[in-house]
Order: C-alpha cells, then structure tokens, then sequence
C-alpha cells in the first residue's frame, strides 16, 4: 500500500448543492413531480452524507467497497465520494515509553532497561492496511529493537576502550532510532528520536557490581596518587642532589624513599620519629 490523495471538492460548495436540491426535492412533489422530488431529495441526502471534517495534523483513509481509494490529509470541510468508508489517522507526534525490560549485556550480565520513542505516521495507507494495529506495531517492534541493541554492548567499559550502555548513551540512542527506523517503515510510522530513560544493573547482582565499580574506583585512585607520589619522591632526592644539602648512600637513599612514599601514599597522617643521637 503507498498512500494517495483521495478525490474531493470544498464541503462548503457541496452543501450548498445539497442544500438547493432540497426546494427542488418540495417543488417537484407540489407539482405532483414525484420522480423529481425523489431524485432530488435522494442528491440532497447522498451529498450530505459524504460532507466529512478533517482536523488538523488528522488523516481520514477513505474506501470505497473494500477498495481503497486514497487519503485526505488537508484539514477542513470536504465532500468525498459517496457511499465510501473512512478511518480517521492521527498525524501528530506521539511518544511510547516502553516498559522496563530485563536483558543480558553482551557479557550475560542482566541489566533493566527502557526507551522512549518519539513517532508520527508519514504514510495512512500503510498504517491502516499494511498492519493490524499500528501503535500495538510500534510498541513491540520498539521493545524488541530494544532487546537486541541492548544485547549488543557491555553496561560498562570500567574505563577500558570501548562503547557501553551507559558511557555511549548518544550512539546507543543512534542505533536504536536508526534500527526502528527499519522497522517501523513497514508500517508507514517515522521514528523521529529513541533514547534511553532507565539503565541499571538487575536488583540481583546490582550490589555486586557496585563494589566492583567502587573497587574500580578505589584502584584508579590509588594509581593516581602513586604516580604523584612516585614523582615527587624523584624531584625531592634530585632537588637533594643538586644543592648538595645530603650526600646519601644507596641504603639511606632506599630508606628515604621508603619514608617518603609512606608519608604520602598513607591515608592517615604520619607521625614522624625524630632520631636527636646516635650511639655511635
């Protein structure tokens, strides 16, 4: 099915017809002209009955005994051809937000996930004729457009390389429109935008990748910290060196650094030994 244009005339002009033909329709049964006054009243009601409203951003699907035979798209009064049927489509854009889905990341990890999607129909014909019940089509195609993008990416990088659910929203958000997209064209439906709304690990294992993610967390800053530490470890003994203040040997030098890195690397202050002699 494509949509088409259906055959119309200004409703306004079609009942003034109808409303001409009904004095006619009097005249002639005054004149004992039954014939006329019959037809005439017969006109009168067939045009009236085909006199049809189209809001704005609404669509009526007009058939004509089991055929179709176009669409009106442009809002206001119109007379259509008589005896057909029509279905009012709505234009406007529409959001569906989908229920809260239970999937396995492509590491099997189970994660809660849900969309929403923003649409419109672009083609009545296809929306009316090609599927049952097009925003029934739309909310499954869009769940299981879900799914499978869902299945495609791990939750989390935990700061390796790589696209994630939750560190790529913007390219999952773009796969997911471009997939319904493909989809939905079937059914004469444009998907103007999908985005994730909820993204969390299932309530099962959700603590156990919490301490994995504060773990990760705890790690890249202690990485952090010993790279500072170990340089400013290096610019003291330089600094030491090149003033000439100590003159160390390798044993001492290995024990300052050792203090130096306790001092800094610690997470409680340190409480310095003050050595005032030696025995020697």
């Amino acid at each position: 099915m494509i949509e088409k244009s259906a055959w119309k005339i200004n409703g306004f002009l079609a009942l003034f017809v109808g409303i001409i033909l009904i004095p006619v329709a009097v005249l002639g049964f005054i004149n004992e002209s039954i014939g006329l006054g019959i037809i005439s009243i017969l006109a009168a009601i067939l045009i009236c009955s085909s006199i049809i409203v189209v809001q704005p951003n609404q669509a009526q699907v007009i058939t004509f005994f089991g055929r179709y035979i176009g669409s009106v798209t442009a809002s206001g009064f119109w007379m259509i051809t008589p005896f057909s049927m029509r279905t009012k489509v709505s234009l406007r854009v529409s959001n569906f937000n989908s229920k809260t889905l239970k999937v396995n990341d492509v590491l099997g990890n189970p994660v809660e996930i849900a969309a929403v999607v923003v649409f419109r129909v672009v083609d009545t014909a296809k929306a009316i004729f090609d599927v049952t019940n097009y925003e029934q089509f739309v909310e499954i195609q869009s769940e299981t457009a879900l799914r499978h993008v869902a299945t495609k990416y791990p939750y989390d990088s935990y700061g390796e390389e790589g696209l994630s659910l939750r560190g790529s929203a913007d390219v999952v958000a773009e796969e997911l429109t471009r997939e319904l997209r493909e989809r939905l064209s079937l059914a004469g439906v444009e998907v103007m935008e999908a985005r994730l709304t909820h993204l969390a690990y299932a309530t099962e294992i959700a603590s156990a990748m919490l301490q994995r993610q504060q773990a990760s967390a705890i790690l890249a800053a202690r990485q952090i910290i010993v790279d500072g530490a170990v340089g400013m470890v290096q610019m003291a003994l330089l600094r030491l060196e090149e003033d000439g203040i100590l003159e160390l040997d390798q044993e001492r030098k290995v024990a300052m650094i050792n203090n130096l890195l306790v001092a800094i690397i610690s997470e409680r202050g340190a409480q310095p030994i003050l050595n005032t002699s030696t025995l020697y």
